[in-house]
Parts: structure tokens; sequence; C-alpha cells
């Protein structure tokens, strides 16, 4: 059984429309729509789809990982094998679903996958990234140094790699998480004390830490409109701010013997 989850805060209705109708005509088997809006106007909209989809409303805007974990916790329940945690903006053609999920079973180390990502214009996305230190944070919102910058992002992005190869990957974005459910289960699913942004970070670093391997699969491609609201909008970028604050709090700033482990294992294979 395949699971899916998508969660909404003031959403558009034709993009939710679009993301419903992909995985609909997948082999996902059940979809949860988790609205953290601050009303249930999307019930409607919501009753109107067809197939086994679930609309959940009325825990407030709890943030995104928390909202997921409403639905990964009734995955778990239904016993499904795997579930997709999907942005709304995001839409692709028949056979991804399947692909994936058919690489999943051939591969039992694998806890998260991830697929070619790019614009609607076909611009390939960068989604690939090594776990980060705070200068790569740092640097990519706030480039002083615009060469040095430059260079850091260029090796946190992998895009040495070129992007056209199956690879494992520390750090991939949570637009697209075809999920391993014995992952999210020992694991715990998203951490709840991320409101919004980091949460896919640590995420896939606990998958990393409990065993699985996190992998790209750019056999397949899905499109993401991509806003990057965190550069629009101050609230959202103080939000992006206190989530980095929490992760390298959690797992280390300057000292971090895991990173510092996988980064450079990752980096040999792919540089």
């Amino acid at each position: 059984m395949i699971t899916a989850s998508i969660v909404t805060y003031r959403t558009d209705v034709d993009e939710l429309c679009t993301v419903v109708s992909c995985l609909s005509n997948s082999l996902v088997d059940k979809i949860y729509i988790v609205d953290n809006s601050p009303s249930d106007r999307l019930r409607e909209t919501v009753n109107s789809f067809c197939g086994e989809i679930e609309y959940i409303y009325g825990h407030g805007n709890v943030g995104y990982g928390s909202a997921h974990n409403i639905a990964i916790r009734k995955s778990i329940t239904l016993g499904a094998a795997y579930h997709i945690v999907i942005n709304p903006d995001i839409y692709f053609d028949a056979g991804v679903v399947e692909k994936l999920s058919a690489y999943m079973e051939a591969e039992p180390k694998i806890g998260q996958l991830m697929p070619r990502v790019v614009y609607p214009n076909g611009e390939l996305q960068y989604l690939c990234k090594l776990l980060p230190t705070p200068i790569d944070l740092i640097g990519r919102r706030f480039p002083l140094l615009k060469s040095y910058a430059k260079q850091r992002n260029y090796r946190f992005e992998m895009r040495a790699s070129n992007y056209d190869q199956i690879m494992e990957v520390p750090f991939l974005s949570g637009c697209f998480m075809f999920l391993r459910v014995d992952a999210l289960q020992k694991t715990g699913g998203f951490d709840d004390r991320y409101f919004m942004y980091c949460e896919d970070m640590d995420l896939c670093r606990r998958i990393g830490m409990a065993g699985y391997k996190t992998v790209y699969y750019p056999s397949v491609e899905i499109v993401h409109a991509h806003k990057k609201e965190s550069y629009k909008s101050r609230s959202m970028l103080r939000q992006h701010i206190k989530s980095a604050v929490r992760y390298f709090n959690t797992w280390g700033w300057l000292f971090d013997s895991y990173r510092r482990r996988i980064n450079k294992m990752i980096r040999k294979q792919y540089e």
C-alpha cells in the first residue's frame, strides 16, 4: 500500500486539483490532505474529488512537519509500505510513482527516494545537498562574498555529480519525499519542534543515522513550481533562521562528527 499527504495553507485550488489528479492516477491508494488554513474553504473542493481521499482540518496551523505527521501516523495504522510527502505545487506524468515504488521494492536499504526535479520551464533544480555547515546556510541567504559563496554552494548542492546518475545523498528536498514507512517508524517522522524549514534536513539525517539510505533517482522526473517564500517574506525568513538555529543547536554548529564523516564519504564518490 502507498499513501500520500499534502499539507495546505491557503493553497490555490487549481494547484491542489492538479497534484491530487497526478496522485489519483497512480499507484497511490490513499491521499491525506491536511489543511492548516484558518478556514476550511478547501473542504468542498476536496469532497468533489474521486478516490480514497481524507480531508483533515481543525488542528490549527501546526506547521509543515507536524501536519504531515498526522497523515504519517494514519499511514502506519493502515499498514502502508510507502508514504509520499508532497508539496501542492508539484505535478508529474503517469508512471512516476510506479517506477519509484519498483525501485524501492528492489532496494530495501533505501529509506527515502527523490526523483529528478525541474521548474515548469524544464530547468533543473539542484536539490541534492550535503549536510550543511552554518556557513553553507548563511552564505546561500546572505552572500557577502559572492565568489566564495558560489564556490561553497556548488559543492553543497553536489553539482559536480551532474545530477545524471543514481546516487546516495545526505539531504534531499522535502518537496517530494518517497519514504519507506519502516524508516518513518524508526525515526518517528518529522520533528514537531520545526514549524517550517529544516524539518526535511533533520529527517534525512535521522533516516541515515537509522541505517537507511537517501537516494536521488533521476530516471523519473517531476515538476516543482518552487516559490522560495523565505526570500520574499520577512516572517518566513525569520522562521527559516529560527529553524536553522534549532537544527545546529541539536546537531552541532562547528563540531559535528557525523556531518564531517558523511559529507567526506559522499564527496569522495561524486566529486
